[in-house]
Order: C-alpha cells, then sequence, then structure tokens
C-alpha cells in the first residue's frame, strides 16, 4: 500500500535572488564585484549567481550585457554601474 508509504522528497534548486547576466567578460565581472560590494553596503549577504548561459539572458528581454537582475527584474542592462548607485537600486526594489 503506498497510502502510508515514505513520501518523495525532490530536491527544488533554489535561485539566486540577485543575477548577473554576462558572458564573463571585465565588465560583467566588475558589475558582480560592484553588486557584492553594495550588498555588503547594505549589509546584505546573499548570493550573487552568474549567468552565462545566452538563452537565459535573453529570457530577461536583455540584448547587451552586463546586466543586473533582482527577483528577476532587470535593474541595468548594458553598462556597469557604481557600488553605490546599485545599492541605491537594490534599496528601492528590497523595501
Amino acid at each position: 500500500m503506498g497510502l502510508f508509504g515514505k513520501k518523495k522528497t525532490e530536491k527544488v534548486e533554489v535561485s539566486s535572488l540577485v543575477k548577473i547576466l554576462g558572458s564573463g567578460c571585465a565588465k560583467c565581472n566588475t558589475l558582480e564585484d560592484n553588486t557584492v560590494e553594495a550588498l555588503k553596503m547594505l549589509g546584505k549577504e546573499m548570493p550573487v549567481e552568474h549567468v552565462t548561459d545566452f538563452s537565459k539572458i535573453a529570457a530577461y528581454g536583455v540584448m547587451t550585457t552586463p546586466a543586473l537582475v533582482y527577483d528577476q527584474k532587470v535593474l541595468i542592462a548594458g553598462r556597469v554601474a557604481k557600488a553605490e548607485e546599485i545599492a541605491e537600486l537594490l534599496k528601492e526594489v528590497m523595501a
């Protein structure tokens, strides 16, 4: 009887709220570094995922990288922002 058997447990992949979209070029890496710095400025500890798959990047509607995504929303695209600007943007969307 499967009615009282063990429950199946599935691993659910938890996606990061903060993502950098880009090929891994110098600008993408700089945006990632600036984002990590901005999170530190805000006192937030969270992983920053770097997405390099172009089909996934295009799914966000981003045609020019690097881009910064928070909670599936593109905040910056096509340029490298300074840590202070990123902190302000993140503060607004996290509120």
